[in-house]
């Protein structure tokens, strides 16, 4: 049996797999709030008594960069290492992946259910296959075909220049500078991404801020629901909220078709992470397949490629599970 972890700053979701059962049918399934814990090894300590299973082996895939075996926890004061995790769990074998990375191993494995197609395009069989997923930050991997099976790589392009494509955007860069030194595509492209695009917006006097709605933000923990809420609203229109949605998918779109152009994504560009599936009717109206495929002479290859929003919750769960699973077999053969 394998024990498989989807570690992220806010929440942990933690699962047991068998090799007969596979992936997508954990044998105990549970989910604990990460910043109550002092670290990993004690969540999953936790975890473990509360089961009669007993693990060797573990997966985990994890919200930071893994470099030598060792990850930075975004969002927590956690450092995760193989090693430590080993010897305090008493297990025989322990694999880090990065987030982006458990997810990427996951989505061959979706059925027509655990998506939502946006573009149906042509995919070409074997195709290198990408992940874009904004939510807290902007995730990046893909999936290179080797011959027998998808193999995933890890990516911190959500990190690279974000590029304007109109006088708006060019205006919202010079804004962010101002802030930064960097402006990446995750500065925009994001949960606190879609904050300062507010926030540009109404301190440049794109539009005013209705009273109801800074009564709303002054008491939400979140400001990103009540303002997703307030410009997908067709009853209680909100220009500033709406534009601010509309700028989002913009530069997600463009974004998006640039790591397509990058890997050549031709099996097709999901998108993960916690907001795509809450923004589903944006996401659908044109402009986001108008930034994605806006690519000049390659515009038209761009609009072959399909699009699919992820809207399984489990996904990197499933991947981190899927990957463990298979060491495990090639461990007991």
């Amino acid at each position: 049996m394998l024990l498989a972890g989807d570690i992220g700053g806010t929440k942990t979701n933690l699962g047991i797999f068998s090799i007969e059962k596979g992936p997508l049918e954990p044998l105990v399934e549970a989910t604990f709030p990460s910043g109550q814990y002092p670290g990993l090894e004690a969540l999953v300590e936790e975890f473990l008594k509360q089961t009669a299973l007993k693990v060797k082996h573990a997966c985990f895939g994890v919200a930071g960069t893994v470099i030598d075996d060792k990850a930075k926890i975004t969002n927590l004061p956690w450092v995760v290492e193989k090693e430590s995790l080993r010897k305090t769990l008493n297990l025989g074998h322990v694999s880090l992946l990065n987030d982006l990375e458990a997810i990427a191993y996951g989505v061959p494995l979706l059925g027509p259910n655990d998506l939502h197609t946006i573009n149906k395009g042509i995919p070409v069989t074997g195709g290198t296959m990408a992940i874009i997923a904004p939510g807290t930050g902007l995730g990046e991997a893909f999936l290179i075909w080797d011959g027998a099976r998808y193999r995933a790589y890890p990516s911190e392009g959500g990190h690279s220049d974000f590029a304007p494509n109109n006088p708006l955007e060019i205006n919202l860069l010079k804004y962010l500078h101002k802030k930064w030194e960097h402006a990446s595509y995750e500065s925009v492209c994001s949960g606190q991404g879609l904050v300062n695009i507010y926030e540009f917006l109404k301190d440049t006097g794109y539009a005013k801020e209705p009273v109801w709605l800074s009564e709303q933000l002054n008491v939400a923990n979140d400001p990103n629901p009540v303002i997703v809420k307030a410009a997908l609203n067709n009853k209680k229109a909100c220009s500033l909220c709406t534009a601010t949605l509309d700028v989002f998918v913009s530069v997600l779109g463009a974004e998006a078709g640039n790591f397509a152009l990058k890997v050549l994504a031709t099996g097709g560009v999901y998108l993960g992470g916690g907001i795509p599936p809450k923004i589903i009717h944006a996401l659908k109206d044109r402009q986001f397949m108008e930034s994605f495929t806006r690519k000049g002479r390659f515009s038209e290859l761009v609009s072959r490629i399909p699009v699919h929003i992820i809207l399984n919750p489990n996904i990197a769960l499933i991947g981190a599970a899927s990957y463990g699973l298979e060491l495990l077999e090639a461990h007991s053969s």
